[in-house]
């Protein structure tokens, strides 16, 4: 299981697409996106501090997903907003069913990342504060610092060869 996560349009789903697609074995690209957008009311922006218990349910959605898929024979590729407070779930789920859990975030400077947000089309997040405050919330990673990609020069290709030298490399892995 990979977590690949950073802040909004630091290239997450298009690197999880290429990284899905061109597998070895079996591998689902799960995106953290469609469980928020299935609250269809009563959904409260995740980045806001009033999304925590909303935040909360959704993780334990994505993380039991994730076991299935897992216990299923299918490596996962998880794509989204996933910050060091919400790895303690995906941890426990990982050492109970004895997968390998790797982390990696993609973290463009921040010029880079908004730059890339205003190119954005349809609902995708495009406010410059709550894009800042995110890309601020993944700039201090303490213990895991080691497993951020600075992508802000990397084209997709290059973001998933990266990726993949990452995640073979077993630096980034968790679990």
């Amino acid at each position: 299981m990979i977590i690949l996560t950073g802040p909004p349009a630091a290239g997450k789903t298009t690197v999880a697409e290429l990284l899905a697609a061109n597998a070895s074995v079996p591998t689902v690209h799960l995106t953290t996106d469609l469980f928020y957008r299935a609250i269809r009311t009563g959904f409260v922006p995740p980045f806001l501090p009033a999304a925590q218990q909303q935040n909360e349910v959704v993780i334990a959605a994505i993380v039991g997903t994730v076991a299935t898929f897992a216990g299923g024979g299918y490596d996962v590729v998880v794509d989204g907003i996933v910050g060091p407070w919400f790895l303690p779930p995906f941890l426990a789920m990982a050492e109970q069913a004895e997968l390998s859990l790797s982390y990696v975030v993609l973290r463009p400077d921040l010029d880079t990342t908004l730059s890339r947000a205003k190119q954005r089309v349809g609902d995708e997040l495009k406010d410059v504060a709550a894009i800042t405050g995110l890309h601020q919330a993944f700039a201090r990673l303490g213990d895991l610092e080691h497993h951020a990609i600075d992508t802000g020069k990397l084209d997709a290709e290059q973001t998933s060869e990266a990726v993949k030298r990452a995640v073979d490399s077993a630096a980034y892995r968790l679990v």
